[in-house]
């Protein structure tokens, strides 16, 4: 294969690698065949697991390269093949970083957001300095789990601190691995003696993490397309996300949701995207919506997806255009992102239920 190849290489990390977790791969497939459904008047190299052989056949524009080892590892020997590409990848491992700038350094032309951009989204310490003074974040620090437990010292001196500002507010922090997905691995602490509990279980010694001060609200995100200066927002996003034994566990959401507070929503959405040079094509902001209404700020920004994000598949339901396909004209420039229409007909809920991700109009 030749760089004279006019296909557009596609792929998403799950199914290419062969993960075999059906909670992950039932979100992974759902991802890459709605993907695959938008290209389905374009010629598509897919690179995907063996043992989707017979699902693929269905597909009269794919020709299916069947793989049996990780995806990152054969982009390393194979992407200087093709032209563009367009995939799908969280940003576990800093997968979604290192996919991106193996496509890179091959003079692959993406239809996704640059290497820089995925990695200062990735990572939330970064996202919180690029964006610091733009849109109203929550205060967040930078720690780094040692063997020794100086780490429980340095949050509780932070707690303290932040808790004398407001004495008569009780303050509850929340902890994120510096770069995770779907909510992994969060911990609420809702009292500074909680920090007795081994937390160096969940995040392992040598590992960062940032502390954030817990705001009470509603969980929501705004899907946005992108030509990688300018921004506009698709939907406002219901997310489901459950608590238990003060764990946070992201199991889905519904779109559109309405809210006085959409518009809002969308500027710090549109504000956060446009801030971050790079930054292109279908992309998903988290935020949250304060539920104290005597704050100074109604919303806060919590992380930047600069990636494909789980509500793709409901938009796909209720959009009036095609998602995929548009993002390959509008970064191609066949079209303005001025002159697109994003509108939506319907309303869809997309939930995690057991192992499977179920989608339905509502």
């Amino acid at each position: 294969m030749t760089k004279e190849n006019d296909s557009i290489l596609v792929f998403e990390y799950f199914t290419a690698s062969g993960e075999k977790e059906k909670c992950i791969i039932s979100e992974a497939e759902a991802l890459i065949f709605g993907l695959l459904d938008d290209l389905k008047d374009l010629k598509v190299d897919l690179v995907i697991n063996k043992s989707y052989e017979n699902v693929v056949k269905e597909y009269e524009n794919v020709n299916p390269i069947l793989i049996d080892i990780d995806v990152v590892s054969w982009l390393k020997d194979n992407a200087g093949d093709f032209k563009k590409a367009i995939f799908i990848s969280a940003e576990n491992n800093n997968n979604l970083y290192n996919i991106t700038k193996i496509l890179e350094e091959n003079d692959v032309e993406t239809y996704t957001s640059s290497s820089d951009a995925c990695l200062k989204s990735s990572d939330k310490s970064l996202t919180y300095e690029e964006l610091g003074g733009i849109v109203p974040q929550p205060r967040t620090f930078r720690f780094k789990i040692d063997p020794k437990g100086y780490w429980k010292r340095a949050i509780d001196n932070l707690y303290e601190k932040w808790q004398a500002e407001d004495p008569l507010t009780p303050l509850k922090l929340i902890i994120k691995p510096l770069v995770g997905v779907d909510c992994e691995d969060i911990v609420v602490i809702e009292n500074i003696e909680d920090l007795t509990l081994d937390l160096d279980k969940i995040f392992k010694p040598g590992s960062r993490v940032i502390v954030q001060e817990f705001i009470e609200g509603e969980d929501v995100s705004v899907s946005l397309i992108s030509d990688g200066k300018k921004a506009i927002p698709i939907s406002l996003n219901k997310q489901f996300v459950e608590l238990k034994n003060d764990k946070g566990t992201y199991i889905g959401g519904k779109l559109p949701f309405e809210s006085k507070f959409k518009e809002e929503c969308f500027d710090i959405a549109v504000k956060a995207v446009e801030a971050i040079e790079g930054i292109k094509g279908f992309v998903g902001v988290d935020l949250l919506i304060n539920a104290d209404e005597k704050d100074v700020y109604s919303v806060y920004l919590l992380e930047v997806n600069s990636r494909f994000t789980t509500p793709y598949v409901g938009l796909k339901q209720v959009s009036n255009f095609n998602i995929g396909k548009t993002i390959i004209d509008l970064i191609d420039k066949n079209v303005d992102i001025d002159d697109l229409d994003v509108s939506l007909n319907g309303e869809v809920e997309f939930k995690k239920s057991g192992d499977n991700l179920i989608v339905r109009r509502i």
